[in-house]
């Protein structure tokens, strides 16, 4: 187990790609990286990492930024909901510990959106702190290799392999460690048609050795996608458009869209004239449809977005609208942190 756990350090220096998070071990930086990568490609990561700490140093200027600035910097990314928890975690850690990231894994897990995988990257990297970081890589590799055939989202399969990581931890640099395995299975032992023949692992290898590299690790389960259609509402008064926030506990919280109306199937614009909310937006003016976009899909981790958008002049503005929705000038849109199917569609059409 020993050498098995050396070979991948040693893998890793002679392989490991040069990426600026690994340029550093504080902390707030590896933070940063761990969190946007999460949901995110490297590729894409690296831009958004740059970005982000470009504007928010250190975790004073994230705690005390206003929660759109930080969700305007996020635009793109998705899953905003990382941006939120980031934010109210700078704040914790500001309040409770004086400004300082906490250097123990079950200190760390108290932070707001940081899960056992997260904390134990921070921890090993930053910290020196033995503990596997297991991610879906790490999970590949280890499935693959000591032929563990259960399941990572059950908790005794989950057990199994953290039990089997922690093993090959010890005695290693467990930062170094930990990037070695994630890089292995990110560049090495990839989902589909690894170069088996050229493992340094192939000879111990269970999977390669009794010709399962396809079936392991289990699959997961296909999550089943909900239908949504969303109808936003483009209104033009002069060169005024109208926006709103969403507050609910729903996708793009705290985000700025147009206003919406959403129905639980395709509806004809007739009908979507019948809606409650459209008759409240256009009571007592005259509205002139100038255009209905194609329907446009948008996919989400658990739901299909079928979205339209209706560009609409008004002659004025009614006091519905007025007191519900925020009248600002068209080209101040860029201001907003909106979600990307919205700002697609705008920077085409605004």
């Amino acid at each position: 187990m020993l050498k098995t756990g050396k070979t991948f350090v040693t893998w890793y220096e002679q392989n490991k790609r040069g990426l600026p998070w690994r340029e550093t071990n504080d902390p707030y930086y590896i933070w940063i990286s761990e969190i946007i990568l999460q949901q995110t490609r490297i590729n894409q990561g690296i831009r958004y990492y740059y970005n982000f700490i470009k504007q928010f140093p250190d975790i004073y200027t994230l705690a005390n930024a206003p929660i759109e600035e930080v969700l305007k910097i996020w635009q793109g990314l998705g899953y905003y909901s990382r941006a939120r928890n980031m934010h109210y975690a700078a704040q914790q850690i500001i309040n409770h510990y004086h400004g300082m990231f906490p250097d123990s894994f079950h200190e760390l897990l108290k932070l707001k959106g940081i899960g056992e995988y997260t904390a134990a990257a921070i921890a090993s990297i930053a910290f020196n702190i033995p503990e596997p970081a297991l991610d879906g890589n790490v999970y590949r590799v280890l499935s693959r290799l000591y032929g563990i055939a259960e399941s990572p989202q059950k908790a005794d399969g989950k057990k199994t392999f953290k039990q089997k990581a922690t093993e090959l931890i010890k005695n290693q640099p467990p930062g170094i460690f930990n990037q070695a395995l994630m890089e292995f299975g990110a560049l090495q032992c990839i989902p589909k048609n690894p170069d088996c023949t050229h493992c340094m692992l192939k000879n111990l290898c269970f999977a390669f050795k009794n010709n399962m590299v396809n079936e392991l690790p289990l699959k997961k389960l296909k999550i089943i996608q909900s239908n949504r259609y969303f109808h936003f509402l483009h209104i033009h008064y002069q060169n005024k458009i109208y926006i709103e926030q969403r507050t609910q506990n729903d996708i793009w919280k705290l985000l700025y869209q147009l206003p919406l109306i959403e129905t639980n199937k395709p509806v004809y614009t007739e009908n979507l004239t019948k809606q409650t909310l459209w008759k409240n937006l256009f009571k007592g003016t005259t509205v002139n449809i100038q255009n209905i976009s194609k329907e446009i899909l948008h996919h989400l981790s658990h739901q299909k977005l079928f979205a339209k958008f209706y560009h609409i002049n008004i002659d004025h503005p009614n006091s519905y609208l007025l007191n519900n929705y925020m009248e600002i000038n068209a080209e101040d849109i860029e201001k907003y942190s909106i979600p990307k199917l919205l700002d697609n569609f705008l920077r085409i059409n605004n």
